[in-house]
C-alpha cells in the first residue's frame, strides 16, 4: 500500500521500468498483412510500440484492428510482412510470446461458478506458478484493482465493472511486459471506467506497454501516447492524440441548430457558411463549422440572417478526427 492507503501498482516483468516509457521496441511491424482467402483484413501496415507506451488502434468495424491484435497475441499467423513481439516471431515462437503477454478480451470470459480468487488461481497454473507465489500475487493484484474484500465471492454475483477488474487482474498474473486490451471499458458506468483508467495508467507508469482497441474517443485521449487510425486494413493516420487533432481538424467546432430544421437547399447553405469557417459539414439535425478563429466565426454567424435555435462552440476532439478520416457511415 502507498502513503495514501491505496494499492500500489504490482511489479511487472524484466522489461519494465520504474517510471514512464523506454526506447526499447516491444512490437515492430513492417508491411504486416493478414488475408483470409481473397479478403485482405490487414494491408501492409507499419508501426512500432515502445516500452511503457500506451498504443491504441482506432477504426470502424472491419478496419483490421482485431486481426492486428490477434497477430500480436500470437493467436493468428501473419500472412506476409514481418512482425516482432518482444524480439520474437509470434508465428514460430508463439508459446514464448504468449508467456510474456497479458490478454484482456472484449468479453469477460471468467468462470462464473468460481470465486474471484480461484479464477486467478487456476489461470496462474497455466504459467507454472507455485501455490505460494500465486497466493501472494493474487492478493497483490486484487488489492490493486480494489477487489480484495470480494476475493471469496462467486464471479456471478459481481457487477460488470467488478468483473472487468477481475479480468484485468487475471491478465497480470504472469507479470506481463505487454498487456493487450480489446475494448477494455465497454459497457461500464462512468465510475467504473474511471477506476479502470486509473489502474491502466498506473501500469503504464511502471513501464508496462499497453496495446488497446477502443471505440471511446475520450478513452483514447486519456490513455494513449500514440494512436493509429485504421480503415479498410490500412493505417490512415498515426500520432499522439493531440497531434492528430492539430493535423486533421481545426482548433474549434461551432455547432448550429436551426429553428425550422436544417434548410433543404444544403448547397446554398454550405456556400454561405463556407465564408465563415475553414470547413462546413451539414448533418441531418445540425451544421458543424470547423474554425481556427471561433471568435471571428461567431461574429459572422451573429451578423447573418440565419434562423438559429442555438449555437455551441467547443474544442475539437479526437472524435472529430475519427469521423473526418473514417466518415460517418457505418461499415458492417
Amino acid at each position: 500500500m502507498n502513503a495514501k492507503g491505496q494499492a500500489a501498482a504490482p511489479a511487472m516483468g524484466q522489461g519494465s521500468t520504474d517510471v514512464g516509457g523506454t526506447e526499447t521496441t516491444m512490437v515492430r511491424a513492417t508491411g504486416l498483412t493478414k488475408r483470409f482467402d481473397d479478403y485482405v483484413a490487414v494491408d501492409g501496415i507499419d508501426f512500432e510500440i515502445r516500452g511503457g507506451q500506451a498504443f491504441g488502434f482506432l477504426g470502424p468495424n472491419g478496419a483490421g484492428k482485431t486481426s492486428t491484435m490477434r497477430m500480436i497475441a500470437a493467436m493468428s499467423p501473419v500472412t506476409s510482412g514481418s512482425l516482432e513481439v518482444l524480439g520474437m516471431d509470434p508465428t514460430t515462437e508463439g508459446s514464448s510470446v504468449r508467456a510474456r503477454l497479458g490478454i484482456v478480451p472484449q468479453e469477460d470470459n471468467l468462470d462464473n461458478d468460481l470465486s474471484v480468487s480461484d479464477n486467478l488461481l487456476f489461470y496462474g497454473r497455466f504459467f507454472g506458478l507455485d501455490t505460494r507465489t500465486l497466493s501472494a500475487r493474487i492478493e497483490e493484484l486484487l488489492r490493486f484493482v480494489e477487489l480484495w474484500d470480494r476475493r471469496d465471492a462467486r464471479v456471478q454475483t459481481l457487477s460488470g465493472g467488478m468483473k472487468r477488474r477481475v479480468v484485468i487482474a487475471r491478465a497480470l498474473i504472469n507479470e506481463p511486459e505487454i498487456v493487450l486490451l480489446d475494448e477494455p471499458t465497454t459497457g461500464l458506468d462512468p465510475q467504473a471506467r474511471q477506476l479502470v483508467w486509473d489502474r491502466l495508467y498506473r501500469l503504464k507508469q511502471r513501464g508496462v506497454s499497453l496495446v488497446l482497441t477502443t471505440h471511446y474517443m475520450d478513452e483514447a485521449e486519456q490513455l494513449c501516447d500514440e494512436l493509429v487510425v485504421m480503415d479498410r486494413g490500412r493505417i490512415v493516420a498515426q500520432g499522439p492524440p493531440r497531434q492528430l487533432i492539430e493535423d486533421y481538424v481545426t482548433s474549434d467546432v461551432i455547432e448550429l441548430r436551426f429553428r425550422d430544421g436544417v434548410p433543404a437547399d444544403t448547397d446554398v447553405l454550405q456556400a454561405k457558411l463556407s465564408t465563415m469557417a475553414r470547413d462546413v459539414e451539414v448533418l441531418a439535425d445540425r451544421v458543424l463549422l470547423y474554425t481556427d478563429d471561433p471568435t471571428g466565426t461567431a461574429g459572422a454567424i451573429d451578423a447573418s440572417d440565419l434562423k438559429l435555435a442555438g449555437t455551441l462552440t467547443r474544442r475539437s476532439t479526437l472524435e472529430d478526427v475519427f469521423l473526418h478520416l473514417a466518415g460517418r457511415s457505418l461499415n458492417e
